[in-house]
């Protein structure tokens, strides 16, 4: 079973250049774009450049999971066909905004996988949730296929379909998008709905590419609120988005602490114990498992 991820990278997926640069990136997680980095007429060759070049990013080793565009697009059902294969972990795609959707979805990826000789099911679903209908239905969609191991809030849709502008349009000033009050609640409600259908949330990419600080200070506020990674779409930000949303030595070694201590009341028949002044009940308990869990350590 794969280890969920802390961050996927995008990669044009109208630019050969970047593709074939890509197998060479220290990350190993890839989104191939065929829907927003890709302008509306090169649709088309970005769907038979990406599928070209699949074979060669897994066989880097490479995880794949291409995005693909939306269902309202009219594109979806080819772009799908064309990179459906054994090569690729799973699709991503924009803007489902309900349980129809995704399985309307869920039939052509089926279809793809038995026209390409891929067993039924290999393929992973990640969803954008990105609009006001998106958020509304966040725990539905995410529950709605097992198919679904993760999903991901994209701000910049999210803000389009409300009307509302966001910081980073802002170009007179420098200041972090992560306090913007217009994503607050959409934000918090897709992590909490994908929490409570047991998916892997990851927070939305940061545009300011250049912007690091910018970009830690996001990331931190997407971690506080429950988000287990972010999106990149500059191999600049994978290492600060790896090293927000992996816990540190310290978090580890006092997870592993508090497991220890609850250990060994537990067989003692104690049940009042504390750790460094502090009551240690259940919740922090859970807390202590989460920490390892994000840090891929068994107990």
């Amino acid at each position: 079973m794969l280890a969920n991820p802390r961050t996927l990278l995008f990669v044009p997926g109208n630019q050969p250049k970047m593709l074939f640069k890509a197998a060479t990136f220290e990350t190993k997680w890839l989104i191939p774009d065929l829907e927003d980095s890709v302008p509306a007429g090169e649709k088309v060759a970005a769907r038979e450049i990406v599928a070209e070049n699949i074979p060669a990013l897994a066989k880097a080793g490479k995880l794949l999971a291409p995005r693909v565009n939306s269902m309202s697009s009219g594109l979806a059902e080819d772009d799908i066909n064309a990179v459906i294969s054994n090569d690729i972990v799973g699709i991503s795609i924009g803007k489902i905004g309900n349980v129809e959707e995704l399985d309307q979805l869920e039939q052509i990826v089926s279809k793809a996988e038995e026209r390409a000789g891929v067993p039924i099911g290999h393929t992973t679903i990640l969803p954008w949730l990105e609009t006001a209908e998106a958020v509304i239905n966040a725990y539905q969609i995410c529950k709605s296929s097992e198919r679904i191991k993760w999903t991901a809030f994209g701000a910049e849709d999210f803000s389009a379909d409300m009307g509302i502008s966001r910081t980073v349009d802002a170009t007179e000033t420098t200041s972090s998008t992560a306090a913007e009050p217009g994503l607050a609640y959409p934000r918090s409600a897709v992590a909490i709905a994908a929490r409570a259908a047991g998916v892997h949330a990851l927070d939305t990419p940061y545009t300011k590419f250049s912007d690091l600080e910018g970009l830690r200070a996001e990331a931190l506020l997407a971690k506080s609120i429950g988000y287990k990674g972010k999106l990149a779409i500059h191999p600049a930000q994978v290492e600060i988005i790896e090293s927000v949303f992996m816990p540190t030595k310290a978090e580890i070694e006092r997870a592993r602490r508090v497991l220890t201590i609850a250990a060994e009341a537990e067989a003692e028949g104690r049940g009042s114990i504390s750790l460094d002044g502090e009551m240690i009940d259940m919740p922090v308990i859970l807390r202590a498992r989460n920490v390892l869990q994000d840090a891929g350590i068994s107990e």
